[in-house]
């Protein structure tokens, strides 16, 4: 046996990994991996890059040169054509997984802990299959990795889920989730599923081991470790395999060059975290501007700058009139292609492109039509963005913790109601953590419900949505609906409004108005939580929740925090 050889074949199976996925994978040492790796790389058998992400620390991974797949055929008495088509070693596929490498990067990080817990195991990729990969138990049985990445389609999404049901059966399905709400969605979207389905948010299984309890089923807690998981998982066997690529070649050195001048492909691994966190934030908040953008990041305007830069030099985020910022087209492809969604479907919503060159940038002169409906109502969009970075400062300052915020587009919330499909479509949603308790709720900013026929339309929707289960089943709880108002004036109108809805629905709906006496009274000494000093009170701190007009009696405030 050789630990050079070992690890030819593995970056066969499972190209990019880093050294210390290899010792997991491989059960080499980490001297020995360390060794061949090196050994390997000085014979020009492997590649390597950098990368690192926001939930991945900075490392470098490899994969198998021409040269190496040479070797490899050689040592195996195989040949280099035969493992082009029955590994994803060509350089079509690098260019794959490289454009998808932070989310193949949590699965590899999956992979590894899961060795600790059953070795060994083998892993398949998939291009094009509905789930991500596979992996293989020594006893033969199987699980599906499938991941919801941040700007996946929630349509597309579900059609993914779809079609796993008509695969072969795993012994298990494991779902990577970017938070808990999608995580509850997509555990109904699973219910009847023919192998038993575990969830967990896929940061917490990037940073976990195989003892830490963060897999749920769709039915809820309680939370399992994955050595539970593989004690509950069926027989299942589903190994399914892909058709090969038409296309295929060997694989190409990898270009030396940095992130303005990368290809497409290579950007996953060029940026840096913050940068792609930069990235993240201006797709979920097009058109918004600088200051607001380094509020949300919690940096100085100058940490911003540096951020911005290598993203505006290549060509992946640009600035609009007013110092605006909103992803390029280039961007978007990025984000897509990382998350498996459709390009032209992320364009065709979200391209700040201008349908004519020749023209000015307008609101008609824009080919996304969401990006074109937020930059017409840009006001509106200012105010939303203005709010939602001072909250997530004011939360920093006050000791709270803003943990989730969703633009609108993820804010929208579908259900039946009376035999209809039915939404709701908030300005955001969010989730403030006080102490150990987390509060989410609704926000709708509102300049234009100034007549009362506009107004009780504005509550319509939530009224339907608050008289089913679904705000429970979608959040564990049920979320606030804030409701603010810049002029006093329409919040006293809209608080008569909504006491009379409120009663003729006969529906608990936790509803609180602000306005501006309130978001200014939010921000004098003392209006923070009772018991806990005088320090400036945050605008969603207690006592900013106090002093706006509860309209339900019943509607939980975060208690004291000891």
């Amino acid at each position: 046996m050789s630990a050079r050889r070992d690890l030819l074949r593995l970056l066969a199976a499972m190209p990019f990994l880093d050294r210390l996925e290899m010792v997991a994978l491989s059960g080499w040492s980490r001297g020995a991996v360390y060794g061949a790796a090196a050994a390997l790389e000085r014979a020009g058998l492997v590649d390597a890059v950098s990368h690192a992400s926001e939930l991945t620390p900075a490392t470098r991974r490899y994969c198998l040169t021409a040269g190496g797949l040479r070797r490899l055929a050689a040592e195996d008495g195989s040949s280099v054509e035969t493992l082009l088509r029955r590994r994803p070693v060509s350089e079509q596929w690098r260019r794959i997984l490289l454009q998808r490498l932070d989310a193949v990067a949590t699965v590899y990080r999956l992979a590894s802990t899961l060795s600790d817990a059953a070795y060994p195991i083998r892993l398949r990729l998939y291009r094009a299959m509905p789930m991500d990969a596979a992996l293989a138990l020594p006893d033969g049985r199987t699980l599906a990795v499938v991941r919801l990445g941040p700007t996946a389609d929630r349509t597309a999404f579900a059609k993914r889920l779809w079609r796993l049901r008509g695969g072969p059966r795993p012994a298990a399905y494991l779902l990577l989730v970017p938070d808990e709400v999608r995580l509850r969605h997509t555990g109904r979207l699973m219910a009847g599923a023919p192998a038993i389905t575990f969830l967990a948010r896929e940061r917490d299984v990037a940073a976990s081991g195989p003892d830490a309890r963060l897999w749920r089923t769709p039915s809820g807690p309680p939370s399992l470790s994955l050595r539970e998981v593989l004690a509950h998982a069926g027989s299942g066997r589903g190994w399914p395999r892909e058709r090969p690529l038409r296309r295929l070649s060997l694989p190409r050195p990898l270009p030396a060059i940095e992130s303005p001048t990368a290809p497409d492909w290579l950007l996953p691994s060029s940026l840096e975290p913050a940068g792609k966190r930069v990235l993240d934030l201006v797709a979920d908040w097009p058109w918004i501007a600088r200051p607001h953008l380094a509020a949300l990041l919690d940096v100085s305007a100058r940490r911003l700058g540096q951020a911005l830069r290598p993203l505006e030099e290549a060509g992946l985020v640009a600035r609009a009139p007013a110092r605006r910022l909103v992803l390029t087209d280039r961007g978007l492809a990025v984000l897509a292609r990382r998350d498996r969604a459709s390009v032209g479907l992320a364009r065709k919503r979200w391209s700040a492109a201008p349908v004519d060159p020749a023209l000015p940038l307008s609101w008609r002169n824009v080919s996304g039509r969401r990006n074109r409906q937020l930059l017409r109502n840009l006001e509106h969009t200012a105010a939303v963005h203005g709010f939602v970075s001072t909250l997530a400062a004011d939360a920093r300052e006050g000791g709270d913790e803003l943990v989730q915020l969703d633009p609108p587009h993820r804010a929208s919330r579908f259900f039946r109601h009376g035999g209809r499909v039915h939404s709701v479509h908030p300005d955001a949603f969010g989730v403030m953590r006080f102490g150990d308790r987390d509060w989410p709720f609704f926000l709708e900013w509102e300049r234009r419900a100034v007549r009362p026929v506009t107004m009780a339309a504005r509550l319509a929707p939530y009224l339907r949505y608050y008289a089913s289960h679904r705000p429970t089943d979608d959040h564990g709880v049920r979320p606030a609906v804030l409701v603010a108002f810049e002029d006093d004036i329409a919040a006293s109108h809209f608080r008569g409004v909504a006491r009379r809805e409120i009663a003729r629905a006969a529906i608990e709906l936790p509803l609180q108005v602000l306005d501006r006496r309130s978001l200014d009274a939010a921000r004098t000494p003392g209006g923070g939580w009772p018991g806990r000093g005088t320090r400036p009170g945050g605008l969603l701190s207690r006592g900013a929740v106090l002093q706006a007009h509860d309209l339900v009696g019943n509607t939980e405030v975060p208690g004291d925090l000891p």
